[in-house]
C-alpha cells in the first residue's frame, strides 16, 4: 500500500520540481518587469492588454529616461526588459554583457511640435513669436528625444534664439506634463504620444532631416528570472499584433 501510494505521488512530486527549476509556483501567475522608455508609455499599455491575455503574463512597466533606465540596470535593478528610446543605451549593456543578446529594433520613432492651446503654430519659426515663452525639451544628456529636438533646432538655424525659452524634462514623460498643466506652451515629444487617446490638443509633425532616424532597441536583460516570458513578449513585438499596435502609436519599420 505504501508502495503503491509512492509511485502515485511521482508525478506529483516531478511536477513540483519542474515548476521549482523555472521559477515558478503553484498557483503564481508569471511577472515581467520591463524598464520602458517614456515615449513608450502609452503604446507599453496597448501592447500589454493583449500579451497578457495571450500569454497570462502580467506587466509591470517602470517609466523613465532612456539613460536613468541605463544606469539602474548597471546599477542592478531588477528588471527583466529593457524598452530604450534609441539603440545606443541597449547596445551600451550588451557590450557591458548586461544582455541574453544584441538590441533588436522593434521601431522608428519621430518628433512632434505638441502646443495644444496655439492651433495658429503651423511653423518650427513660430516658436520665436511672443506667444511662446516656454518650450519643453527632454533633457538630451539622458533622453534621445530631447537630443534629437536639439539638433532639428540647430539644424533650422533656431536654437541660439530659443535657447533662452528651453524648460528641460527628465524624460518626455516630464515634458508632457509641463505642456499638459501649461507651464510651457509647446514642446518637443514623440509622435506616439500625441496618438495616444487620451491626447488632445494641436500638434504638429517634425520629420527629418535635423535628426537621425530615431531606432528604438529592446534587450533581454541577463538577470531575468522569466526568460522564457521575455522571449515571448518579444516575438510578440515582432507579431502582425505587436507589429499594427506600434504602426497605430506612429512607429515605423524601416529608417526612411
Amino acid at each position: 500500500m505504501i508502495q503503491t501510494n509512492l509511485n502515485r505521488m511521482k508525478p506529483i512530486v516531478i511536477a513540483l520540481l519542474l515548476l521549482t527549476a523555472t521559477g515558478l509556483q503553484p498557483g503564481m501567475a508569471q511577472e515581467l518587469k520591463i524598464a520602458v522608455a517614456a515615449n513608450a508609455q502609452f503604446v507599453m499599455e496597448a501592447l500589454r492588454i493583449p500579451f497578457q491575455k495571450q500569454t497570462g503574463v502580467q506587466i509591470t512597466a517602470i517609466v523613465s529616461s532612456s539613460g536613468k533606465l541605463t544606469t539602474q540596470i548597471q546599477q542592478g535593478a531588477p528588471y527583466d526588459i529593457f524598452l530604450s528610446a534609441d539603440t545606443d543605451y541597449p547596445e551600451t549593456l550588451f557590450k557591458a554583457g548586461l544582455t541574453v543578446e544584441k538590441p533588436y529594433i522593434y521601431g522608428y520613432g519621430s518628433l512632434v511640435l505638441w502646443a495644444p492651446d496655439l492651433p495658429r503654430l503651423k511653423r518650427l519659426s513660430q516658436l520665436t513669436g511672443e506667444s511662446v515663452r516656454h518650450i519643453a525639451i527632454a533633457n538630451p544628456a539622458t533622453a534621445p528625444y530631447g537630443e534629437a529636438a536639439v539638433s532639428l533646432l540647430k539644424h533650422h538655424k533656431l536654437w541660439d534664439a530659443l535657447q533662452p525659452k528651453i524648460v528641460y524634462g527628465e524624460s518626455i514623460a516630464q515634458v508632457n506634463q509641463y505642456i499638459m498643466s501649461g507651464a510651457a506652451a509647446a514642446g518637443f515629444t514623440a509622435k506616439s504620444v500625441v496618438l495616444a487617446p487620451t491626447t488632445k490638443g494641436h500638434w504638429i509633425d517634425v520629420p527629418p532631416p535635423g535628426y537621425a532616424p530615431i531606432a528604438q532597441g529592446v534587450v533581454i536583460l541577463k538577470r531575468t528570472q522569466s526568460l522564457q516570458a521575455a522571449r515571448q513578449f518579444i516575438q510578440f513585438l515582432r507579431s502582425s499584433t505587436g507589429r499594427r499596435i506600434l504602426q497605430q502609436y506612429g512607429y515605423r519599420f524601416s529608417a526612411s
